[in-house]
């Protein structure tokens, strides 16, 4: 990503983007919304953050995620992106994104220049998630921690910008009928908070397409 795409996204994910807004558009800031799937008389949600990778291909940006190992005690298998809870000791979710991020798949936070935040995602199992956008420069070097990540892969930006590409899929949980977004990159199944999580990305990232910015 240029420095001029950088910019741009930089001022999308603050809200400070006069001219970019399509017509009708939402004005309200990025980051300031909080997505709540709990029942309503769910405990106090646990805090936690995640890192959400941009990465700047020569061939155009990806977004990196991870798949789950399948022995984990919470969300064993699924794919997410790299992140978990906020210890006592962490500043703010800014802090716990990038210690986690290097904590599960090695990468170093020199790689990684933070953008913004997306709206809080409150989960079914008791997670109040700040997912934290950030710029990662290539090359770097990955090590996956083999107890929690069993793979590490990118997909393009243009993939999940593409409507085409996104489901809205349901499920029976606890007797109750559930709606949720998806998407089907090779042979990965995105689902739950992390697909939530890049709908409200890719939504803000679509102004930037529509108004005929690059993707690259």
């Amino acid at each position: 990503m240029s420095a001029d795409e950088l910019e741009t996204v930089r001022r999308i994910l603050a809200g400070d983007s006069p001219g970019i807004l399509p017509a009708g558009a939402k004005t309200a800031r990025p980051g300031t919304g909080i997505r709540d799937d709990r029942a309503p008389d769910a405990p106090d949600p646990v805090r936690a953050a995640v890192l959400v990778p941009l990465v700047g291909r020569p061939e155009g940006t990806t977004v990196l995620l991870t798949r789950r190992t399948d022995s984990l005690s919470t969300h064993a298998g699924q794919v997410s992106f790299p992140g978990g809870r906020m210890d006592a000791g962490d500043r703010d979710e800014e802090f716990t994104a990038l210690r986690e991020t290097q904590e599960e798949i090695g990468l170093d936070p020199t790689h990684i220049e933070l953008l913004g935040r997306l709206d809080t995602y409150v989960t079914r199992t008791g997670f109040s998630v700040t997912p934290v956008v950030g710029h990662v420069r290539p090359p770097f070097e990955l090590r996956p921690n083999p107890e929690e990540v069993d793979a590490v892969f990118e997909v393009p930006l243009a993939f999940l910008l593409d409507p085409a590409n996104r489901a809205l899929e349901k499920r029976l949980f606890e007797g109750v009928e559930r709606l949720f977004y998806a998407y089907r990159w090779q042979h990965y199944y995105i689902w739950g908070a992390t697909a939530g999580m890049l709908v409200n990305l890719v939504d803000l990232m679509g102004r930037w397409v529509a108004n005929g910015q690059p993707q690259r």
